[in-house]
């Protein structure tokens, strides 16, 4: 009942920001209010930039395919960054909920201090961009990471926007930024605990966390991925 209350308060709205005088009024209308009724019916909750936005935004994958949807993803991730891996630049990880971690050295991203991407870094992005694109069914959540080096504040503050630099890059190159949700744990998540770890050049990195949406439990694809360090 609710729903249907909304749904025609809006038609209303609708229909009297349309002009008069407009001879596609009728067409614009019926868009606006077919495209409300779809945000409206939608059970699905993404965030872009961490803001909530009510709508069907992704498709959900049925419970028993998830495990060979994401199988697939790793391993043209790994097919396609092999370079990469092959350096020690890149990694993944099927974490315990079935999402795939790619973690990325921020040294080969960024310069010391700087949250601007660095230009020979683009490349691999992009070529992770076009993965993310096909696989379209999943949220995507880049988080920052730094050492412990410099105050907490700092590091806190340079985990988030390097987070927000490849967040943005990917996408600029087509990935819908619905589907994107950026955040920073500065030093908080280390993966390298020794004596001295303060410039342990494996806590500097950038975590893309991939989290497919499964019908029937779909907003378990927006929460904070977990604990990420060691």
């Amino acid at each position: 009942m609710k729903l249907l209350k909304t749904l025609a308060v809006s038609a209303v709205v609708l229909s009297l920001a349309a002009c008069a005088d407009d001879p596609n009024r009728n067409a614009k209308r019926g868009a606006g209010i077919g495209a409300l009724a779809g945000a409206v019916l939608g059970n699905q909750v993404s965030h872009a930039r961490g803001a909530p936005i009510v709508g069907a935004v992704v498709g959900a994958i049925a419970g028993g395919a998830v495990g060979n949807y994401m199988d697939k993803q790793r391993k043209e991730v790994e097919q396609q960054m092999a370079p990469e891996i092959q350096r020690g630049e890149l990694s993944t990880t099927t974490l315990s909920d079935g999402s795939l971690k790619v973690a990325i050295a921020s040294d080969v991203s960024f310069d010391l201090g700087s949250a601007t991407l660095r230009p020979d870094a683009m490349d691999a992005y992009g070529r992770i961009a076009a993965i993310l694109k096909t696989y379209d069914k999943t949220v995507i959540h880049v988080v920052g990471h730094t050492d412990t080096s410099g105050s907490a504040d700092f590091n806190q503050g340079l985990s988030e926007r390097r987070a927000a630099a490849v967040g943005t890059f990917l996408s600029s190159q087509g990935v819908p930024g619905t589907r994107l949700r950026e955040e920073g744990r500065g030093e908080r998540e280390l993966i390298v605990r020794t004596a001295d770890n303060v410039k342990e050049a494996r806590n500097r990195r950038v975590d893309i966390v991939i989290k497919p949406v499964v019908e029937g439990n779909e907003n378990a694809a927006w929460t904070p991925p977990p604990y990420l360090g060691s």
